[in-house]
């Protein structure tokens, strides 16, 4: 039988890792055979952070494009250049963070990386 770890704290009330509950479970008789890790998304979205947005101006060398600073809690400052027609200084926004790695409609990650747009630099 797979129970969720999610349920299973409904009723005991604890905040250990899941293969430490299955641990103790094994303990007391209830045998766990094994931990299936669920995600809904792909990747579980690690390396998104929640980023403020300083500043955004007009790209010097694309229409579409802008360019904005944003701070995403780790002391520097992002220069991040955005294609995002709606974005404006004082958004909090999602930042997907150099090294990230997001995954395709297909399957294929996509690994984030700081590159140059348009001669702008862009992390």
């Amino acid at each position: 039988m797979k129970i969720s770890n999610n349920w299973l704290q409904d009723f005991i009330k604890t905040d250990l890792k899941a293969d430490k509950t299955a641990e103790y479970l094994t303990d007391i008789g209830l045998e766990v055979e094994g931990i299936d890790k669920y995600e809904s998304v792909k990747g579980s979205l690690e390396g998104i952070v929640v980023g403020k947005v300083l500043t955004c101006t007009q790209h010097p060398n694309a229409d579409k494009l802008k360019k904005t600073t944003v701070d995403v809690g780790s002391g520097k400052i992002l220069n991040i250049v955005c294609g995002a027609p709606n974005v404006e200084a004082g958004q909090t926004v999602p930042v997907a963070v150099v090294g990230t790695q997001l995954y395709m409609k297909d399957g294929s990650p996509l690994v984030i990386r700081e590159a140059r747009i348009r001669g702008e630099v862009s992390q």
